[in-house]
């Protein structure tokens, strides 16, 4: 399987970690989205879209999102969530697509920060003013 598009987004503002968002499509066939370029402790890393968990409220029976202290719907204060979602993002976030083994991470991770640095030189870059026929034609008389 090719990634045979990417594209990137910069988000960059002073002190966020969230550096872009990418989309790749695969084998000019399926896209991917809200794949997001972040700012770790040991350098730049790509995370796979994901979506945060929902329970239910005890009162109303509306869907919440997991660790929420009110409900949305009817305001009824959540029981508090266990301790393990409270340290662990990955008891709150679930995957909606991801590589399945080390060597498509790497691939795609490499394609994905390559296109990053790409978008970032050329953003940092002055754009170039273009003429049109007719001006080079008055400029050259």
């Amino acid at each position: 399987m090719d990634i045979t598009e990417v594209r990137v987004s910069l988000t960059e503002r002073e002190g966020r970690r969230l550096k872009a968002y990418a989309t790749i499509t695969l084998d000019n066939s399926f896209v991917v989205r809200n794949i997001k370029v972040v700012e770790g402790n040991n350098g730049l890393f790509v995370a796979m879209p994901a979506r945060k968990m929902k329970q239910f409220c005890p009162r109303c029976g509306k869907k919440v999102d997991m660790g929420s202290r009110y409900c949305n719907h009817c305001g009824v204060q959540l029981p508090p969530p266990p301790k393990d979602l409270t340290t662990n993002r990955q008891a709150t976030h679930q995957d909606l697509a991801h590589p399945i083994n080390q060597e498509f991470r790497d691939y795609l991770q490499s394609k994905v920060l390559d296109a990053y640095y790409r978008e970032k030189e050329a953003a940092g870059k002055e754009p170039r003013k273009t003429e049109t026929p007719q001006e080079e034609q008055n400029s050259t008389l």
